[in-house]
């Protein structure tokens, strides 16, 4: 059954409703919701980012937004915090979320031979969790695992300044357990997305 969204015009005045596959094809304005979860310790800000599946059909393998996805039709931008509870077991208020930006991108590729244009305005939240990562539920359809970085790390990462980032995290084994993991981050790893918006995410959040 496919999902439904709604569909703008770019000055974000709604125009109507469609199927995914329709929106894609037709490169129709559509909004999606993008939470940035962080958590601050002694040793400073610590952001989290997951790891997608690998039988995810865009982006497989790679590094992406600690918690994000399409708002379908009829929902509202706080409607989008239920993607804490899907992906990560986290129940938060709308409330407790800080509005960081927002961000529109226009994508243009292939999906399965089929060409698909994507454009989106994203809503983009921090939000501030005390839990650790080992209390977690990830979702097992889209969540490979994770990660957590320190923040000052990240953003001398994507400005330039390191090569490279040890993250810390969990991955679930083979019986669905948590289990301790790492990796070694590139910007390379990252859903490709333009460098500023992961920086200015990354400041963003170091002022929550």
């Amino acid at each position: 059954m496919s999902e439904w969204f709604d569909y703008y015009d770019e000055q974000m005045n709604l125009l109507g409703t469609a199927p995914r596959e329709r929106v894609h094809h037709e490169g129709l304005w559509h909004q999606t919701f993008h939470c940035w979860v962080v958590q601050r310790r002694e040793a400073g800000a610590y952001v989290w980012f997951q790891q997608r599946q690998l039988g995810k059909d865009t982006h497989p393998g790679r590094l992406d937004i600690t918690a994000a996805g399409h708002l379908s039709a009829g929902e509202t931008i706080s409607d989008g915090v239920r993607e804490l509870e899907e992906e990560l077991g986290i129940r938060a208020e709308f409330s407790a979320l800080v509005k960081l930006a927002e961000h529109r991108e226009e994508v243009e590729g292939e999906l399965g031979g089929t060409p698909f244009i994507d454009r989106e305005l994203s809503h983009v939240f921090g939000y501030v969790c005390d839990r650790p990562l080992s209390s977690l539920q990830l979702q097992a359809e889209e969540v490979a695992g994770m990660y957590e970085a320190s923040l000052d790390e990240m953003i001398a990462l994507f400005e330039g300044e390191q090569m490279s980032v040890t993250a810390l995290g969990v991955a679930p084994d083979r019986r669905g357990m948590l289990q301790p993991s790492s990796l070694e981050v590139r910007t390379a790893d990252f859903v490709p997305r333009e460098t500023a918006y992961y920086t200015r995410v990354f400041r963003s959040l170091k002022e929550l």
